[in-house]
């Protein structure tokens, strides 16, 4: 019998999707599920987007170029200037979704064998694409009883061995909500410089910052260019997580022509989506102040009640819409299994995320979850109930 590859056995499932057979079987018992698993926003689509499709007299829905349409990518770069982040579409090559920013990236920077360190937790699928292009990840690990915070820089140092290639963060963070400062960024510049990294930053949550913080780019600090690689999305900014796209930022020629050739053998990113994510960068900054502040009463509430629950510990997101929470429990798998299988209050149950995916540390974080507070602050109060009442009952 024909056997798959190395590869294939070693890639990992999603601790965000692979509990999913069960929610359905749950569903079809009848039971409603309170989704805490996933960061699928459940704040409308600005109009704007949805409507350049709508309205668009396209007859031939035809390729674009590899790179992306040269007029998303123009009004891209407009984007970043209100950011201070100053680049030239030719800088901007447009991809589907971030994660295809990331493999390909990881493909045009590294080497199977090669090493990219990443602070500690980190977004589960970072495994999988380091998996996919023989990478390995190296964890900067950081703490729960700190808020997860960033590691002090010489850690990242004691790190760095002739293999390593990269630094990746994640700013506002996924799964943690952590926030980095100012001085954070401009200390791994200095050490990306130093050792001559590529410093990669996943900001896809740039705009959700909270309690009057400020986001800063890495694309911000001084004689970092060639150094630097952004990681960009339109998924959650506009709550538009199916239209897939992305896109990857940088100032290093070398770096961007090596991305187009990957990008050039997947032909072009989809027409359709670019259309809307070119007219949702017309969206009003009212949508941006109430989606804010929306998520900073969800936060509250979510923190408020978890902290009420004898045996939690959780973690004040700064931004994004995640928190780890650690549970009085042994392993977060079979609790999140069980929560689907075996229990419910009238009908009615929770699903959240397994932390110990977002963990590259063996045995690490198996007690944690990873919760996403994109439901409404009823449906949240509802399903920290649950969660309560489900802690009470559950035997390890």
């Amino acid at each position: 019998m024909p056997t798959i590859s190395k590869k294939g056995k070693l890639m990992p499932a999603s601790p965000i999707r692979k509990l999913v057979p069960y929610a359905e079987q749950a569903i079809k018992a009848g039971k409603h599920i309170y989704h805490l698993n996933i960061g699928q926003p459940d704040i409308k689509t600005p109009e704007v987007a949805l409507n350049a499709v709508k309205e668009n007299d396209i007859d031939i829905l035809s390729y674009s170029r590899s790179e992306g349409s040269e007029q998303y990518r123009k009004k891209l770069a407009k984007y970043y200037a209100k950011h201070n982040i100053d680049v030239s579409h030719e800088d901007i090559i447009v991809t589907t979704g971030a994660s295809e920013a990331l493999l390909f990236l990881f493909s045009s920077i590294m080497d199977p064998g090669d090493e990219v360190i990443i602070s500690e937790p980190f977004y589960a699928n970072y495994i999988a694409f380091s998996t996919a292009t023989g990478v390995n990840v190296v964890p900067a690990i950081c703490s729960i009883d700190n808020n997860f915070a960033l590691p002090p820089v010489d850690t990242f140092e004691k790190l760095i061995t002739p293999k390593t290639k990269g630094i990746l963060i994640c700013n506002p963070g996924n799964p943690t909500g952590c926030l980095y400062s100012k001085e954070d960024i401009e200390q791994l510049s200095t050490l990306a410089i130093k050792h001559d990294l590529f410093l990669v930053a996943d900001e896809v949550y740039r705009e959700f910052v909270y309690d009057g913080h400020t986001h800063h780019s890495i694309l911000q600090m001084e004689g970092i260019d060639q150094h630097a690689v952004i990681i960009d999305s339109v998924s959650k900014r506009y709550s538009m997580c199916g239209a897939r796209v992305g896109c990857l930022v940088s100032k290093n020629k070398t770096v961007m022509q090596t991305v187009l050739k990957f990008a050039q053998a997947r032909l072009s990113p989809p027409t359709y989506a670019q259309i809307a994510s070119e007219a949702a960068l017309d969206t009003p900054q009212s949508y941006f102040d109430d989606v804010i502040k929306e998520y900073v009463e969800r936060r509250n509430i979510l923190i408020t009640e978890l902290q009420k629950i004898k045996g939690v510990k959780v973690a004040v997101p700064k931004g994004a819409f995640y928190c780890i929470v650690e549970l009085p429990i042994k392993n977060s798998d079979d609790f999140a299994q069980w929560l689907l299988e075996d229990f419910d209050v009238d009908g009615e149950t929770v699903m959240v995320a397994p932390a110990g995916g977002f963990y590259s540390t063996p045995s690490v974080g198996i007690n944690q979850i990873r919760i996403a507070y994109v439901l409404n602050k009823e449906s949240l109060l509802k399903a920290v109930t649950i969660l309560k009442e489900a802690l009470n009952v559950y035997k390890d």
